[in-house]
């Protein structure tokens, strides 16, 4: 009888070529070592920093940080071997490397112990070959879409949760001040907090705006035991409200404010460069709301690139809803003085941000990719996810966001019909299914809905029945 080996934590991965001992060679944090909050785009004569166990979220001066890393530490080792390293370690069980996230570990949170961390085994997501969809709605036949939202709780925030939280974990067992983790969403933050908390066993508390998430999404912090407040403002408005609660409570901050998420969103770009078999695609379009996720995909191309794994990194392009663009009017301005907006209502609800704390980060990303920002419209992102759907995809409406920004970019002859292109597809299409049932209903007000399929009304006999069938078959197929 063959013995059954459950999971445990202490057990560390044994690779064949011992590569995974990086971590007895790399500094611990407190040491010194490079491992450390830094203001963002600091000056590298700066003398500013922060131990990663200190609960901060911004710089003396009220600018964002980073995470800094120990690159010379890292440099003692090539390309080929962290591609060595990290491929050896994708589909494997053993804790906690089967995570898409913590199997680049050492770039992410290296001090960390093993009992500490929390994870769902997130990420790994599809990288689908949108075939049909680039060759007949834009003339692609290299098209392809990074699923994330297949994840522990349907989006990408997952990402970054599991290291935040995992790190909330560590500094509770310090004896830091915290006695909950709060955050500010419009519904998938809070997702993925109130999941990542409940599994530690970490309270959870969350500001939503009333009315203006999904059911799906509501319903999934309630289900985890989150202490949920609905609160009758927009995402700016709870925004500025946990970071006023969280700086007079022992609440520790989940939002992309924090940088520590950004580490663990970061491993989705280095993903697809495992995915291409570490060639690097020419553009990746991430939708964009509070812009976190932007500078995350730029940090792990150009890790991988300073770091000697590939030799470029792809053009970036961030795509806004036209009724939450502060970015891309931003963008449009030629970068002068940025000023929020007023979002209005769209159905990319997680999109839905007109003042994003993450503005420099993304601007910085941009210049440092070349890269663009453009703009759907509601109607234009509805018919971009009703076609995508009808090719075999099912995609929320930020991905809509994302097909439309590609759509405009391949009319303007910006990205060539040969040119290798990732969607970043933020959620899963599960969380948004009233807005394709309202699309495919045509009960959205002022919207054609050009691509609506809804169900024919038959009635109850064989003949009625193989009227309609002969029809359909005829409309498919003129020889029938």
């Amino acid at each position: 009888m063959q013995m059954k080996i459950s999971p445990c934590k202490s057990i560390c991965l044994n690779d064949n070529n011992n590569n995974n001992n990086i971590t007895s060679v790399i500094p611990q944090v407190g040491s010194g070592d490079g491992r450390m909050y830094v203001p963002f785009n600091a000056d590298p004569n700066s003398s500013e920093w922060y131990p990663l166990d200190e609960i901060i979220y911004r710089s003396r001066s009220g600018g964002l940080l980073d995470v800094q890393h120990d690159m010379d530490a890292l440099k003692k080792f090539d390309g080929q071997y962290w591609r060595s390293l990290f491929d050896s370690r994708v589909g494997k069980t053993t804790w906690p490397y089967g995570s898409g996230v913590w199997s680049k570990k050492e770039w992410v949170l290296p001090e960390i112990d093993s009992d500490d961390i929390i994870s769902a085994f997130e990420g790994n997501s599809n990288l689908f070959w949108a075939e049909r969809y680039g060759k007949q709605f834009l003339g692609m036949n290299d098209l392809w879409v990074k699923h994330c939202g297949i994840s522990h709780t349907g989006s990408f925030k997952d990402l970054g949760m599991t290291v935040l939280v995992s790190q909330v974990n560590r500094l509770r067992k310090m004896h830091k001040p915290v006695v909950g983790v709060g955050c500010a969403s419009t519904g998938d933050t809070s997702a993925a907090l109130s999941a990542y908390c409940a599994s530690a066993g970490i309270p959870s508390i969350v500001f939503l705006p009333a009315n203006k998430i999904s059911m799906a999404q509501l319903v999934q912090p309630i289900a985890n035991g989150a202490f949920v407040l609905s609160i009758d403002t927009d995402f700016d408005g709870c925004m500025q409200l946990i970071r006023e609660v969280t700086a007079e409570l022992p609440i520790y901050l989940a939002n992309s404010l924090n940088s520590l998420r950004l580490e663990g969103q970061k491993t989705a770009a280095i993903e697809i460069l495992q995915q291409f078999e570490w060639e690097v695609p020419d553009w990746v379009i991430v939708p964009g709301g509070n812009l976190g996720n932007i500078y995350a995909f730029y940090k792990g191309f150009h890790m991988c690139k300073e770091l000697g794994l590939v030799d470029r990194i792809p053009r970036l392009v961030c795509a806004q809803a036209a009724n939450a663009n502060p970015l891309y009017v931003h963008y449009k301005s030629g970068w002068k003085d940025f000023k929020p907006v007023k979002a209005n209502t769209t159905f990319a609800s997680a999109i839905q941000i007109g003042d994003p704390v993450s503005i420099d980060r993304a601007v910085f990303a941009l210049k440092k990719s070349n890269g663009i920002v453009e703009e759907a419209t509601e109607e234009e992102l509805m018919d971009a996810m009703a076609q995508a759907d009808s090719t075999g995809m099912f995609i929320c409406p930020h991905t809509g966001v994302a097909l439309t920004a590609l759509s405009k970019l391949r009319k303007a002859g910006v990205i060539a019909p040969t040119d290798r292109t990732v969607v970043v597809s933020t959620a899963h299409g599960l969380k948004f299914t009233q807005s394709k049932v309202d699309y495919h209903s045509k009960e959205i007000k002022n919207m054609e809905c050009r691509f609506a399929n809804p169900p024919v009304q038959v009635k109850a006999d064989f003949g009625s029945v193989m009227d309609v069938l002969k029809k359909y078959l005829l409309s498919k197929n003129s020889k029938f």
